[in-house]
């Protein structure tokens, strides 16, 4: 993998998901508190390996992907990242982590590095999210990395909110 897609933040790993991830992948995607809300529900094992193997050819062909998260320890707290929609919708953000080491901000942490990454370093200029209407803590989040509504859709007989980020090029002064 390119090693100018590997991210750090002041607490956080971030590393292009390979093929090393399967056993971390396979505990986060497997564990409904992590992936219970994601689109498409708790995974099974071949279900991870089958995903895997899309999100690794998605990095050279777009530059960005999902990223497995991993704390100053090493130890695999989540995932995040941008990926395709299924619905066609666009690139989106991703994110899940596990509920023990939520409410620290480290999933505001990662996402945001994740969003800035799509924006500055690969230069796609809108991005969304989506959350259920009920799921406070992913709204609150998408809204402190300064995502914002812009729109809904029904699946499944619940209401879904769509947020967006659109990059907008930095001030004349910002790097002085």
């Amino acid at each position: 993998m390119n090693p100018a897609w590997h991210v750090r933040t002041g607490r956080l790993v971030l590393s292009p998901v390979g093929w090393q991830d399967l056993p971390d992948l396979r505990e986060l995607k497997g564990d409904p508190r992590v992936y219970g809300h994601m689109l498409g529900g708790v995974r099974s094992p071949g279900q991870v390996a089958d995903e895997l193997a899309q999100e690794v050819a998605f990095w050279p062909t777009h530059g960005v992907g999902m990223w497995l998260v991993r704390d100053l320890l090493g130890i695999a707290i989540g995932l995040t990242g941008i990926h395709d929609r299924p619905d066609g919708r666009g690139m989106a953000l991703r994110f899940a982590f596990r509920s023990e080491v939520r409410g620290h901000g480290l999933g505001r942490e990662a996402a945001g590095a994740a969003l800035r990454f799509a924006h500055y370093q690969t230069g796609l200029k809108r991005v969304i999210a989506v959350a259920r209407d009920s799921n406070f803590a992913s709204r609150i989040l998408l809204g402190a990395i300064g995502m914002r509504p812009c729109g809904t859709f029904d699946r499944d007989g619940g209401q879904l909110i769509i947020f967006e980020s659109v990059a907008t090029p930095p001030p004349a002064d910002a790097w002085r």
